[in-house]
């Protein structure tokens, strides 16, 4: 500390090196300073450095509460005391007095030195993580380092990251200074600092390939609707625009396929179907299993589920290698996806789906013990006693069963026949 100067060009030099903030290192020596003095002056002791930002000179100060009585005089001043260093102060007041050893030397400077390159770490590290987690979710350009055990570390310029083994492209090799497109998947703080993970796998590392690659996408003009992939072999990504002149799947190819190939090359060959998204989900099934035609496609929303018919030439086509091709298709749509061939699916019911019987709201019977009770038995016999069923058996007789009635009706039966 005693070359003044050379301190003040020693912290330009450090914080134009890791790029941090000069009024950081000058904070984080103060503290130091303050932490070398309360070995001197004692552990309670309320103290303050301030090094001066121009000429590097420091002063170390001894804050004092102005009290009545003094308990502790470390920490409180009398009030005569305190004001024959200002007349203004009073009780309860805070003073400040430059206690600066004269022997605050190697020791302290010493002190200082451990203490700021901690804070320095620290504040190297806070700088990173800052700088890295705006790039979480996003494509970064990494060259291979080493491997350690199954996982490879990269470095991103200003610090390493970590591919895990799984999230390894297959049967892609990792050789020292390769130059490699990954996706940031997390960006944490850790006691060692920040600590990066990175993927080749993840599918949105082909979604942010084609923003970087393709101008409509990057504008809003053209929308990447979902993204299925099978890395380092194959993948589909179904595209949308609301633009009446503009053709999403021609914009991602790009002239002779350069915007796709350059993608495809990224991804070591990675073969890329781009698929017309459409809201209707048949004609998105049918889309979604190109390069193979489709003659009929069925669906049941309550089983999110689509039967398929195609060409009896086609199905191998449909289905794909090991069924990549039909598997693709049922990431892409979110429908599970099941293939005949039309020799297959004749005179079956192939696309008839059993459904449901839609649940039916019961009701609440009302007819407790409670409700039909003996009083409502009781009541109802009054009204529909015998004088009631008496009258009504007389006046139906009279009405429909006399002689002449059963006579006229046996003589007209007796005239038909």
């Amino acid at each position: 500390m005693e070359n003044s100067k050379e301190l003040i060009a020693a912290i330009g030099q450090v914080a134009q090196e890791k790029g941090i903030d000069k009024e950081i290192i000058f904070e984080a020596i103060e503290a130091s300073l303050v932490s070398a003095c309360k070995r001197q002056f004692g552990q309670q002791a309320n103290l303050r450095v301030v090094i001066d930002r121009e000429d590097g000179r420091y002063i170390v100060y001894a804050q004092k509460t102005v009290s009545e009585e003094i308990e502790d005089p470390i920490l409180h001043i009398s009030l005569e005391d305190a004001r024959n260093i200002n007349t203004q102060y009073e009780l309860e007041d805070m003073v400040e007095i430059a206690v600066t050893p004269k022997d605050f030397g190697r020791i302290a400077a010493q002190t200082a030195k451990q203490v700021v390159v901690q804070k320095i770490r620290e504040a190297e590290r806070e700088r990173l993580y800052n700088e890295y987690i705006e790039k979480e979710h996003d494509v970064v350009t990494a060259i291979v380092q080493r491997r350690d055990r199954r996982n490879v570390i990269v470095s991103l310029g200003g610090m390493d990251a970590i591919l895990p083994a799984g999230e390894q492209m297959p049967r892609e090799r990792y050789e020292f200074g390769d130059r490699i497109k990954v996706y940031v998947m997390e960006v944490k703080q850790s006691s060692k600092g920040p600590q990066v993970q990175v993927s080749r796998n993840h599918p949105d590392l082909l979604r942010r390939l084609f923003e970087q690659e393709v101008p409509e996408i990057f504008d809003g003009v053209v929308e990447i609707k979902s993204v299925s992939r099978e890395p380092g072999s194959r993948s589909k990504v179904a595209v949308h625009t609301i633009h009446p002149h503009v053709d999403p799947i021609g914009s991602c190819v790009g002239p002779s396929g350069q915007r796709v190939n350059i993608i495809s090359g990224e991804l070591r060959g990675e073969k890329i179907d781009i698929i017309m998204y459409n809201s209707d989900p048949i004609k998105f099934i049918a889309a979604a299993l190109s390069p193979s035609k489709v003659v009929t496609v069925a669906t049941s929303a309550y089983e999110s589920e689509a039967r398929v018919i195609v060409p009896d030439h086609q199905l191998s086509l449909a289905i794909g290698k090991e069924g990549q091709n039909a598997r693709l298709a049922a990431r892409l749509t979110g429908w599970r996806i099941d293939i005949k061939s039309e020799a297959q699916a004749r005179g079956t019911d192939f696309l008839v789906f059993d459904e449901p019987e839609p649940e039916v709201e019961t009701t609440t019977e009302y007819y407790d013990d409670e409700y039909y009770d003996d009083d409502y038995d009781d009541e109802y016999d009054d009204d529909y006693d015998d004088e009631y069923d008496d009258d009504y058996d007389d006046e139906y007789d009279d009405d429909y069963y006399d002689d002449d009635y059963e006579e006229e009706g046996t003589n007209a039966a007796q005239t038909t026949t």
